[in-house]
């Protein structure tokens, strides 16, 4: 296998700063003076923090999945400076930034369009899981040294064991490999193999004795488990359940096809599921500027080409559905059917989407990858994992009236060892009777945003709440569910363990910009100088369409309609289903009627505003939403401003017209 043994760069350096003007200088080709370096270094100039991947390549980006995204590299970067091809004409070979670089989704789209036009290396304070794996997976250096800046830009010659400092062995073979297929080729034909875990038997922690049930022994041989896996381990795990969207399906199967040719199969396919769900109501609110670019079939072509895959290889696919006749919007987010249908507790679980954690809530680890982590795993069955370390929350008491997980999560995340990014790539385990007092979907909640601190996922012991959910919804027998339970060991190791006492969190709210942006919604109005006024209030996504947001949107909406009262004058309240199962839930429970008296708008299922694809975005800077969805990155649901908040708090501000907790 050729390895790369050092880097040299001669392009220019871009440094993201918060100032727009240093930006805008250095975009006309003008490089930043040594007083201006100076105070970026001394941090009286500050570089951006939080650069989220819609930020890297917003929603309508990912549409296209070829060297056309160099084109659009930072196009929604927060402020508007960044124009399409701004980037790629700056001929920038090194990109530096603040904390928590690559937030957000998973797209691998993001470090593709930094590669695409040029950029040879990542600077940042820190950088997130995902993010940081698709750059290993691709080929695009990263580090967290910013001493680093000064020799690429004097065109010093770097040896590349420099950027694989604190990285586990087979990221490190990745790295040099300059990249995962280069990797696995020479893994698949003997010349390089990773490490054997010789971890001794220990108490483990619960995503820990997944892994360590899942892990490669034998490539050859297909053997999997060890006795037993530590933080900082490197292996290959084989997956149960392996899935993705329309979004990442087609770059997925393009890279598949490139590295190991037209046919190639995929390995085990009853065990991969694909969806159409992310772009389902694109249509309905796809701007005219982005119809006149083409994108309306560009986004089209993403549903076609997933169809394509999915014939050939015998993929089941979860699609488009009709009800009477008519379109009826996706079977299901991707999210919500893994629960209802697919995985199980102990499982391992890799999905193209940041929010796969969700799954965690069954009792599995449950994980998101980029494109080339799946099609690499399409053809081994197997992904690669640094053992994570893992963080518990040990949750007491109860939840008081009007508090909800969501707000558990605002809490949560608002937190100095979330918001300082110390979470970053950690396994958040949820435990205690708080948790336990909750219903699924509520404990969803909690897997679904552990993502949203930088976690790597989040894992709730399953226990008899999911016993009964799997033995109802899918038929399963009790005892078998029972016999596939992993359980965290008594006296395992955590990174940090916190214990919070549930009956002191209240409602919360999360100001615009980050979900860590977390506070009592008291105090809102004396932040914002009084009541925050609302355009939309919008009830969806995998993290709000679950059947248990749609019992609060009901019973705020339903006390509302008692009394004569409708959503308020000048504002839209969309309540969108997470599956066709919730919809018909919402239909049996009287729901339907209820929504439609308060003047709600519904939606069928999709991911939608969620990712800035369908009814409830905004379109207006002066928008101002307040939404259930699970993130508010600049741009994520258009250019307004978006508050995060639980389903109670969603209805009760549709009927207010600003941001209430309750009516």
């Amino acid at each position: 296998m050729t390895q790369r043994t050092a880097i040299q760069v001669e392009g220019r350096v871009f440094y993201l700063t918060e100032d727009p003007a240093l930006l805008s200088k250095q975009l006309a080709g003008v490089d930043l003076d040594a007083a201006e370096i100076a105070a970026i270094d001394a941090g009286t100039i500050a570089l951006i923090d939080n650069i989220s991947t819609d930020e890297l390549t917003p929603g309508w980006v990912c549409y296209y999945y070829d060297e056309t995204l160099a084109r659009y590299c930072l196009l929604g970067l927060r402020g508007g400076v960044i124009e399409r091809d701004s980037v790629k004409n700056g001929k920038f070979s090194v990109i530096v930034s603040g904390r928590s670089k690559g937030c957000g989704s998973s797209r691998e789209t993001a470090p593709y369009s930094e590669r695409e036009c040029g950029i040879q290396v990542v600077v940042a304070k820190s950088i997130e899981k995902i993010y940081g794996q698709n750059c290993q997976n691709i080929g695009l250096l990263t580090t967290t040294d910013a001493s680093m800046t000064a020799r690429l830009k004097k065109g010093e010659s770097i040896p590349i064991d420099e950027f694989t400092k604190g990285l586990d062995a087979i990221s490190c073979d990745v790295v040099r490999a300059g990249g995962l297929f280069a990797y696995n080729k020479a893994r698949v034909a003997g010349e390089i193999a990773p490490p054997p875990v010789t971890t001794a038997p220990r108490k483990m922690t619960l995503a820990e004795k997944i892994i360590a049930s899942r892990a490669i022994v034998d490539a050859t041989t297909g053997n999997i488990g060890v006795p037993a896996v530590a933080p900082g381990d490197s292996l290959f795990a084989r997956t149960d359940v392996r899935f993705s969207h329309e979004y990442v399906t087609p770059m997925a199967d393009a890279l598949f096809r490139a590295a190991l040719g037209n046919d190639a199969a995929v390995n085990d396919a009853k065990s991969v599921w694909a969806f159409r769900d992310h772009l389902t109501f694109l249509d309905r609110i796809m701007p005219e500027a982005h119809v006149k670019m083409g994108l309306r079939e560009q986004a089209q072509k993403l549903a076609t080409v997933q169809e394509t895959f999915t014939k050939k290889h015998h993929v089941k696919l979860y699609g488009e559905v009709t009800r009477d006749g008519k379109a009826a919007g996706s079977d299901a987010i991707c999210h919500n059917k893994v629960i209802e249908a697919i995985a199980l507790p102990g499982q391992l679980v890799a999905g193209t989407d940041s929010h796969t954690c969700m799954a965690g809530v069954l009792g599995c680890f449950a994980f998101g990858v980029g494109s080339t982590d799946m099609a690499n795993a399409w053809f081994t069955k197997d992904v690669r994992i640094a053992v994570p370390e893992s963080v518990r929350f040990n949750l007491k008491g109860r939840l008081s009236p009007g508090v909800t997980a969501k707000d558990v999560m605002l809490f949560l995340l608002s937190q100095p060892f979330w918001k300082g990014g110390d979470g970053i790539g950690k396994v958040l385990e949820f435990a205690g009777d708080g948790v336990q007092a909750m219903g699924i979907d509520e404990r969803a909640t909690l897997t679904n945003m552990a993502v949203e601190a930088g976690g790597f996922t989040g894992i709730i012991e399953a226990d008899e709440v999911i016993v009964d959910y799997l033995v109802k919804q899918r038929g399963l027998d009790a005892d078998a569910v029972r016999e596939m339970i992993v359980r965290a060991d008594e006296g395992a190791e955590y990174a940090a363990t916190f214990t919070f006492d549930l009956s002191i969190i209240e409602p919360m709210v999360a100001l615009p910009g980050d979900p860590r942006n977390g506070m009592p919604l008291k105090d809102l109005s004396e932040k914002s100088g009084g009541d925050v006024k609302i355009n939309i209030a919008y009830g969806g996504s995998c993290t709000g369409g679950k059947k248990a947001d749609m019992d609060m949107y009901a019973s705020v909406l339903k006390r509302a309609v008692a009394r004569g009262e409708r959503v308020a004058e000048g504002v839209h309240l969309y309540i969108q289903f997470g599956s066709q199962e919730i919809r018909r839930y919402a239909e049996e429970q009287g729901y339907i009627e209820i929504f439609e008296q308060a003047g709600a708008e519904l939606v069928d299922p999709s991911c939608g505003a969620c990712i800035k694809a369908g009814p409830g975005v905004s379109f207006t800077k002066d928008e101002v939403t307040v939404s259930a969805i699970n993130r508010n990155f600049p741009g994520r649901s258009g250019p307004g401003k978006v508050y995060l908040a639980s389903p109670l708090v969603i209805a009760a501000s549709a009927i207010r017209g600003h941001i209430v907790a309750d009516i």
